[in-house]
């Protein structure tokens, strides 16, 4: 945990991000939490509202894009791509044998069904197909998703590459602090080390280690790297448990979280009843 981190009660376990000459992020704990009502994107003009699921979905579709170094273009392709096939859910049937955030089928190649189901396998089966589509970054963002799809209307595509322009700025982290989600009740059972190694699978190998107990700390780039990071954590608080998060100057309190992420002095934090530490 960060020097200017002091801890004040051992109540609850909080998420925190702190940016530094890296940043870093602490998981901290205490009550339930349920499923959040609802989730918004705000990258530009109106926000984007997603059900809890659609945002944790688009949450690792832009993670296993910073995985592989992507552009943010290359997550507009996907999110366009997911939000015409599957509305951003994981679909366990769809046409003919085709399964997934993505409809991809088993039958043509894309892996056997039970691995489709993750949505990190299939979002990776989707960029290394995209990446291999010569000049797929000039082409238009309908054009680019049905190289890859190769579905009988490739054209439907290009009726989600705006509201997916906006949602990949928001989910990469290049408009910072851009996504949150709100809680109807009290946070629930933090799971940590499921939380961790969720957060590894979508975007790679993290640095972490036990904080203090219950408290993990991610090393996380600074900067778009780190807000994207924000964004997975914000969009799967309620299935982990978690009640807090700080990054760059930024609060987001579960108790609180219609507000969104405030800005706080530096060594303040949003009075809240979960809150534990504070980082300076």
């Amino acid at each position: 945990m960060s020097r200017g981190a002091r801890r004040l009660t051992r109540a609850t376990m909080v998420l925190a991000l702190l940016l530094t000459v890296g940043g870093y992020i602490a998981l901290r704990h205490s009550v339930p939490v349920l499923e959040p009502a609802s989730c918004d994107a705000a990258a530009a003009g109106q926000p984007v509202s997603l059900q809890v699921s659609q945002a944790g979905i688009a949450a690792t579709i832009a993670g296993v894009a910073q995985h592989r170094a992507l552009p943010t273009f290359a997550v507009t392709v996907a999110l366009a791509t997911a939000l015409q096939e599957s509305k951003l859910t994981n679909l366990r049937s769809g046409d003919r044998d085709s399964v997934g955030v993505f409809q991809q089928r088993p039958s043509e190649g894309w892996g056997p069904a039970r691995d489709l189901e993750d949505p990190v396998y299939a979002s990776s089966k989707f960029f290394a197909a995209l990446t291999g589509v010569r000049d797929y970054q000039v082409m238009p963002v309908d054009q680019a998703a049905q190289a890859v799809q190769h579905s009988a209307d490739g054209g439907a595509y290009a009726q989600y590459s705006v509201v997916a322009g906006r949602l990949a700025a928001a989910f990469t982290g290049q408009r910072p602090h851009a996504v949150w989600c709100w809680y109807p009740g009290p946070v629930a059972r933090p799971r940590l080390a499921a939380a961790s190694s969720a957060l590894d699978h979508a975007f790679g190998p993290l640095q972490m280690h036990t904080a203090s107990d219950p408290s993990v700390t991610v090393a996380v780039a600074p900067g778009a790297g780190g807000w994207a990071v924000a964004a997975w954590l914000v969009s799967h608080a309620g299935a982990y448990g978690i009640a807090d998060i700080s990054y760059g100057g930024y609060q987001w309190v579960a108790s609180h979280a219609t507000s969104g992420w405030v800005k706080v002095a530096p060594g303040g934090s949003i009075p809240a009843p979960t809150s534990a530490v504070v980082f300076g």
